[in-house]
């Protein structure tokens, strides 16, 4: 959501205990990096370690992408592209998020070599760019939509943070979030940058009408008044366009109404979140795809009240942004799993994804949990 995940786990790393357990585990996993980048380059190297994958499938993520017509910086497609020719070279199976969540329950063949696309939020250029470079390599693609963004209720809080730091006229803003000060001195295009992430990054962790507050604030410190729309930039793709994509084969899930990390919500708010942009869903799409993207999706962003939620609500399975392998025998051994699916990010980097699709990251992230 919002920031790079991939950003949030290097900066949550410093506190004074994160400092040294980040530094060296950090150093270790870059080492790692570049050694598996090296070895993964030999077809036959990677044939090696792709037995490691045998029976578990690869879910990718992604947010937005890049448009430079309007300003959107993240995502280069012609990095996506690259990946999607590799995958295809290398014959992997792209195959829909919920065929993978079926065949890792036992219904159809086993996976092998197995990747299904994702993409969270809803923006208009998921649709207007990435559903055509998608499409052009017969890619599949499940997109999670906040209901009430498409519904012009509301644009991302995250966005918003975004806008009032690009736009204040001032050079300094100090101001209170969670009874601590921060100040934030705003002279370069990347101090606006780097103050959006702290900012940001501090209001995912304090309770949601206090995030609401600390935003309230930071625009009246800030001197900006908060458009009720979005701009251009941070606007969301239409239903008519999300019909047109599931026309073309895209496929769409439910993201909550309004993103709210769902842990930091009340009981009445988390039902509602989950409920009504399924119920949403439902409405608008031919063939809702009966599976939920946590906001965030860390493991303290949701827990056994949502999980519950979702089991009542029908739903099939869950995803989360953490990093990690799907596979069958612990799926169908734990109902839970089913609930926590594991995507990888950085899809337009492809030494990452060699990584990724290889099963070769299932040696790094067992050496960061160790490093832990």
């Amino acid at each position: 959501m919002g920031t790079d995940p991939d950003y949030v786990g290097r900066h949550l790393t410093t506190t004074e205990h994160g400092r040294l357990v980040g530094t060296h585990a950090g150093a270790y996993m870059n080492a790692f990096g570049t050694l598996a980048n090296t070895a993964l380059s030999f077809s036959a190297v990677r044939s090696l370690v792709t037995r490691l994958l045998r029976r578990g499938g690869v879910i990718l993520r992604l947010h937005r992408l890049s448009d430079p017509a309007v300003g959107v910086v993240d995502r280069e497609t012609e990095g996506i592209r690259r990946v999607l020719e590799f995958l295809r070279a290398e014959r992997h199976e792209l195959i829909a998020l919920d065929e993978m969540i079926s065949r890792l329950k036992g219904d159809g063949p086993p996976l092998d070599r197995t990747i299904a696309v994702t993409i969270d939020d809803g923006y208009y250029d998921q649709v207007a760019i990435g559903a055509p470079l998608f499409a052009a390599y017969d890619c599949p693609v499940t997109t999670f939509v906040a209901t009430g963004f498409l519904d012009g209720e509301l644009w991302f809080w995250w966005d918003k943070v975004k806008y009032v730091f690009r736009h204040t006229p001032r050079r300094e803003i100090r101001l209170d979030v969670a009874s601590q000060e921060i100040a934030y001195t705003l002279l370069e295009a990347e101090d606006r940058k780097s103050a959006a992430m702290d900012f940001t990054e501090r209001a995912k962790r304090v309770p949601q009408e206090e995030k609401e507050s600390a935003l309230e604030r930071l625009a009246a410190v800030a001197e900006i008044e908060i458009p009720q729309r979005p701009p251009q930039l941070f606007a969301p793709m239409t239903w008519d366009q999300v019909r047109a994509c599931e026309k073309n084969g895209m496929t769409f899930g439910p993201h909550t109404v309004t993103h709210p990390i769902l842990a930091r919500a009340s009981d009445e708010q988390c039902r509602r979140e989950i409920e009504v942009s399924w119920e949403r869903l439902q409405a608008e799409v031919d063939r809702p795809v009966p599976v939920f993207c946590y906001p965030n999706g860390q493991p303290e962003d949701f827990g056994p009240r949502e999980i519950e939620i979702l089991r009542e609500t029908g739903f099939a399975a869950a995803v989360t942004t953490v990093p990690g392998y799907n596979l069958a025998a612990t799926f169908q051994a734990n109902l839970e799993d089913r609930f926590a699916l594991r995507r990888f990010g950085n899809i337009d980097s492809l030494p990452n994804v060699i990584r990724f699709v290889s099963g070769a990251d299932r040696v790094r992230l067992a050496l960061t949990r160790i490093s832990r």
